[in-house]
């Protein structure tokens, strides 16, 4: 075994019914919190009343930014932070999907550091400090693990790039993970983000930096998946489906944030910059065909153990059959969860490609791939996924 080093300081408190505890878990951090949320509709409407009841229960004065978009902007960061500072909130509650608690993460940054959040990404010399205000995090989907990550995923819509702050200082405190919050979640939303909790276990399992205790929780999340995200697109009501799906997203974001993520999220992030209309799991979705194709042979014994999650009978095979054989098997997954999607059903144009192929070596995790890719190659692989 080769050395290795895995943190985790986020403190989780996962369950059916652990909303209830919101205020109490939130109280020791601030006495003013921002909560951060997707504006209000016929969902997030009775849940704000319910996170606002336990904040007040518990003595916590709270105001309500309910700016978020999918694939958060940095004017929305700034429009949250401007409303943290004018609140003087010492704390930041993210209540939602990824988006949301990504947008939490910034606003904590921002709002306590001179420049936008933009100035503070994983590549500049100026890093966010331990003044960033403390963040707690309710996760309301199951699919992007930000609730146990370091990372804080925006978009820059002028420079239509997206990148992500990357700091141990985002790091929720704490979190809440409760299933019965994700029973709302519509059938393709469920799909498309429990497929990124698939992503976020395989290229973790795939990662250069992967360890023991990595491959551990990836394999584990891989097994979930499997097992029951197609039952959970299928009957979204099904909590026991919910809790396992939700599971499945924190091992997989605790996995991430101890080794990352390889050539998909590098182009799936490119995507979601250059055509902000196309989710995050989709974009993934749309690539993976023609990643595993790429990547197989390069990772063979670990392809192949993915393939025989997916396939028992792959057992008796070779791990190069098997590892092979793990490319249709991905694909049927994908078709029976409904994102066998291309790049003409996302209405991403030939000209996105280009961009998008030139973009996606910015960066940096195409290079933690087992087989690094050129630009021409993504390019390649990007044509053909334009139709199926």
């Amino acid at each position: 075994m080769r050395p290795f080093v895995y943190h985790q300081p986020t403190r989780v408190l996962f369950g059916r019914g652990r909303l209830e505890q919101v205020g109490e878990i939130v109280a020791p951090y601030g006495r003013r919190c921002l909560l951060v949320t997707v504006p209000v509709n016929d969902v997030i409407g009775p849940l704000v009343q319910r996170v606002g009841t336990a904040l007040a229960k518990s003595e916590v004065a709270w105001e309500h930014f309910a700016g978020v978009i999918a694939n958060p902007t940095t004017d929305v960061v700034t429009a949250g932070s401007e409303m943290a500072r004018a609140f003087s909130a010492d704390v930041v509650l993210g209540v939602g999907g990824g988006s949301s608690m990504d947008t939490a993460k910034a606003i904590a940054v921002e709002a306590v550091h001179p420049g936008s959040s933009w100035d503070y990404l994983y590549f500049r010399d100026r890093q966010p400090t331990e003044k960033t205000l403390p963040i707690v995090a309710v996760s309301t989907t199951s699919g992007t693990g930000s609730h146990v990550t370091q990372v804080a995923v925006i978009t820059n819509p002028a420079e239509k790039t997206k990148s992500a702050i990357y700091n141990p200082v985002v790091f929720p405190r704490s979190c809440i993970v409760d299933p019965e919050l994700v029973l709302s979640a519509p059938p393709h939303l469920t799909a498309s983000t429990g497929f990124d909790v698939f992503c976020h276990a395989f290229e973790s399992y795939l990662h250069s930096n992967a360890s023991p205790h990595t491959d551990m929780l990836a394999l584990e999340a891989i097994q979930i998946v499997a097992k029951h995200l197609p039952a959970a697109v299928e009957d979204g009501s099904d909590v026991v489906v919910r809790e396992k799906m939700a599971w499945a997203d924190t091992l997989a974001g605790l996995a991430i944030a101890n080794a990352g993520v390889t050539l998909p999220h590098g182009i799936g992030m490119t995507i979601g910059g250059q055509c902000p209309h196309v989710m995050h799991g989709e974009a993934l979705a749309v690539v993976y065909p023609e990643f595993t194709r790429f990547t197989w042979e390069a990772a063979t014994e670990r392809f192949a153990a993915v393939g025989r999650i997916f396939n028992p009978k792959l057992g008796g095979k070779s791990d190069a059959f098997a590892a092979h054989a793990c490319c249709d098997e991905l694909d049927a997954f994908l078709r029976r969860i409904g994102m066998w999607l291309s790049f003409d059903s996302l209405d991403v144009s030939e000209a996105d490609i280009v961009e998008i192929a030139d973009k996606s070596r910015i960066l940096p995790d195409y290079r933690n791939n087992p087989r690094i890719a050129t630009r021409e190659e993504i390019y390649e692989m990007l044509l053909r996924s334009r139709s199926r």
